[in-house]
């Protein structure tokens, strides 16, 4: 669920009966970024909220695009966990659609596949579902009639995988050419649905293709014509085709035989040409493809050409797949496909003009700006063209209007030359830590998956530093700020390009130095890290992906030479206390005990016990301008709050469950001055019942007596537990990293 680039390993789902909840659901849908949120008090008051996104610029993978093929201006985007997108043409930016999702349809936010309606514009389809194994809960189609802005939805028993191999495939959902209230879902382990009332319901299908619990079932569904083709991937015959008469059948004369056919990944028709196109690779992608192939089926004569721009030579070098291909709908035999997985060469896209016959590399004349997104220079002093491009669109009213999807952005142009990203409002990336330091500097500092480390100058651009260098990072797995010397940041991360996990600096996050050395471990289980008050010790857990803990090590020279703690819990996070820098906390999930250290982390001692124990997501925070002052997001346990430096702890009345927590500037004293007033302003996700039933962003003024509502069900953004914060500046401004949704800010209006 965490990471936007890590598939996880499926499991089969039976089918069992309908394939579908009959009852449809009326939900709203997330509205413009800059809609008024409401705000509840425990008392039944409101404030409003204003949520916004702040502006990096995608960050994440962006599996499908789709232009309205009847609508200037209108396209849609589908991302792995980041919900779908509406192009607005005219205003050059995109707008989420699946905000409203919350915390209990999370798994939601992955989009498998979209669907358009070409005879209805405002038709908008999504299938959803990022993950197909037991835990994660069965898929859901959205259908909406006003292009996204509100939906009905329909559930499923069966389990879609937006997130997993062959998530850039596609589309697997489809609007029949012959009846628009007739809808088909291909899915990866349970067949081919189809449903005959526009997605309220549906049913499996009689389909000639075997699904296998590793396959890919069904990868893509093509109209051509007034004839249905399915693409499969799991042996045997790849592509499929009905036009309506009677079943399926096996389309004649396909290719067959080659590693390089053995997974059909994507397919367009050209009306004009009345031709398909299908590209095929040797694994699902968007990783492990090593050949690929492109093919033309003339539908009329039903024969096949061979029609692959470059062959693949994994043996020289240069092994990868064909991804994304799509037509020009303005001139026949016009199209251009994308190579995937191309690592040694970059990928490109190639454009043909004669039906394939001939090929140019658009990758090789292009002049690549990314002035808006800096971090997509990685780190350097250039971007690349293209990763993972599984998915290309052209405009069917702008010939020269392409647009392609990568592992982090989308990239367009407009003459065929110049390319840049077109990503205003689309925002991916998963959020692990923020700070918003005090006084001046950084608006806001940020630790993400996959591009490591930011500094935001603004929350309204993209941070014009880009990615945190000296070393690159890929993913963030710590940043920490000294309390009372607020310049110097540590962070820590997966090396990327280097073996350096950690670096320092010492003017609040602009410039860093990777640690001048390293505990050998580090490299390949970098955790969580914590720097005392004072800036004067580093205390580094170590933990590996695949959770094998490890010794944490402290240092007391920058970074320079660590030495090995054996008191501190294997693989937790320390957590600094604020005023003392002899102090330091952690909690121990495995055990449910807090430690604290009174020597600088040099020794840890027990302190409270018999606390929740057996999540690695539970969480401490220690309260800002006061030592000793810890709370503890215990998930569905509840919150606890120790004023004592951990020796004891007490459950906060009323609050049922907490997840990620952090504080702000005090609310002002106004009038008699009550409980808790002067007290940092408490944010966290939780659920408090006296303002809302579900997991909410609440805010306390008065040290968690009383809680208020601070989003609404328009702005949920799924899974939010893994951190937020207040503003040390700003009473009320408030910071929320989300699972695929970005940073997520606000303030009472």
């Amino acid at each position: 669920m965490r990471d936007s680039s890590a598939p996880t390993p499926r499991r089969r789902t039976v089918l069992a009966g309908a394939a579908v909840a009959a009852a449809a659901v009326a939900l709203p849908a997330a509205g413009p970024a800059s809609a008024a949120a409401g705000h509840h008090h425990a008392d039944g008051g409101a404030e409003p909220h204003r949520w916004r996104t702040a502006a990096i610029g995608g960050t994440g993978f962006v599996t499908g695009l789709l232009f309205h093929p009847s609508v200037k201006g209108l396209a849609y985007a589908r991302t792995d966990i980041g919900g779908a997108y509406r192009w607005d043409g005219a205003k050059a930016r995109w707008t989420a659609l699946t905000d409203h999702l919350g915390w209990d349809d999370w798994n939601l936010l992955g989009i498998e596949a979209l669907a358009v309606d070409p005879a209805h514009p405002d038709r908008l389809y999504l299938a959803c579902g990022t993950y197909a194994q037991d835990w994660a809960g069965p898929g859901a189609v959205l259908r909406s009639e006003d292009r996204g802005a509100t939906w009905r939805r329909s559930d499923l028993t069966v389990r879609l995988g937006a997130n997993e191999d062959g998530r850039g495939a596609g589309e697997r959902l489809l609007v029949d050419p012959r009846d628009s209230d007739t809808l088909w879902l291909g899915t990866r382990h349970d067949g081919l649905l189809r449903s005959a009332d526009r997605g309220a319901t549906w049913a499996p299908v009689d389909f000639p293709a075997t699904a296998s619990a590793n396959g890919q079932g069904v990868m893509f569904l093509a109209a051509a014509g007034r004839v249905v083709y399915a693409g499969c991937g799991d042996g045997g015959a790849a592509l499929h085709r009905t036009d309506g008469s009677g079943g399926w059948e096996a389309v004649p004369g396909q290719p067959s035989g080659s590693a390089a056919v053995k997974v059909p990944v994507r397919a367009a028709y050209d009306a004009r040409d009345r031709a398909l196109y299908v590209t095929y690779a040797d694994a699902p992608g968007p990783n492990g493809q090593s050949d690929g192939s492109v093919h033309r089926l003339d539908t009329v004569t039903d024969t096949w050409r061979e029609v692959t721009p470059v062959a693949p030579d994994a043996a020289a070098g240069d092994g990868f797949g064909y991804g994304g291909v799509a037509v020009d709908a303005r001139r026949a035999g016009t199209l251009v496909v994308t190579t995937n997985n191309r690592w040694s060469r970059i990928d490109t896209v190639f454009r043909s003009t004669d039906a394939g016959a001939t090929w140019a590399s658009l990758k090789d004349t292009a002049v690549l700006d990314v002035a808006e997104t800096p971090y997509l220079r990685w780190g350097g002093d250039s971007a690349k063209f293209g990763w993972w491009i599984q998915t290309v669109a052209v405009d069917p009213f702008d010939s020269r209007h392409i647009v392609f999807g990568t592992g982090a952005t989308v990239f367009g142009t407009r003459d065929l030359v110049h390319w840049a990203p077109e990503i205003r409002g689309l925002e991916e990336s998963s959020v692990r830590f923020l700070i918003a330091p005090p006084g001046k500097g950084a608006r806001l500092l940020s630790g993400l998956g996959d591009i490591g480390v930011m500094y935001h100058d603004s929350l309204t651009a993209s941070p014009s530093r880009g990615m945190a260098s000296d070393p690159v990072f890929g993913t963030a797995t710590g940043l920490a700020l000294a309390a009372l010397k607020p310049s110097y940041v540590v962070r820590t991360g997966w090396p990327s390009g280097s073996t350096a996990a950690g670096a320092s600096s010492d003017d609040g996050g602009r410039t860093w130095r990777p640690f001048a050395a390293q505990p050998e471990i580090a490299a390949s289980a970098p955790g969580p890290v914590a720097v005392s008050a004072d800036g004067s010790v580093l205390l580094w857990s170590f933990v590996h992906w695949d959770g094998t803990k490890y010794p944490a090590h402290r240092s007391t020279d920058g970074g320079a030479t660590w030495t090995e703690v054996a008191t501190f819990p294997k693989g937790a996070a320390p957590v600094a206390d604020p005023l003392d820098p002899r102090r330091f906390y952690v909690y121990d999930t495995d055990t449910g005990a807090v430690f604290h250290s009174a020597d600088a982390g040099a020794t840890f001692a027990r302190g409270a016990s018999g606390l929740p124990s057996g999540d690695v997501q539970f969480k401490v925070a220690a309260a800002p301008g006061r030592s000793g002052d810890l709370w503890l997001s215990a998930k569905d346990n509840g919150l606890f709050r120790s004023t004592d430096g951990g020796l004891t702890f007490t459950a906060v009345a009323g609050c049922q469950a907490s997840h990620a927590l952090g504080f702000g500037r005090a609310a002002p004293v106004k009038g008699r001055k009550r409980p808790g007033a002067g007290y940092p302003a408490v944010f966290q996700t939780g659920r408090v019942s006296a303002t809302h039933d579900g997991v909410a962003v609440l805010r306390s003024d008065d040290a968690g007596a009383t809680w208020v509502r601070i989003n609404d069900d328009s702005h949920q953004w799924g899974w939010t537990g893994e951190v937020i914060t207040g503003d040390p500046r700003v009473h009320g401004r408030v910071h929320l990293g989300t699972n695929g949704r970005g940073i997520q800010y606000a303030e009472p209006e």
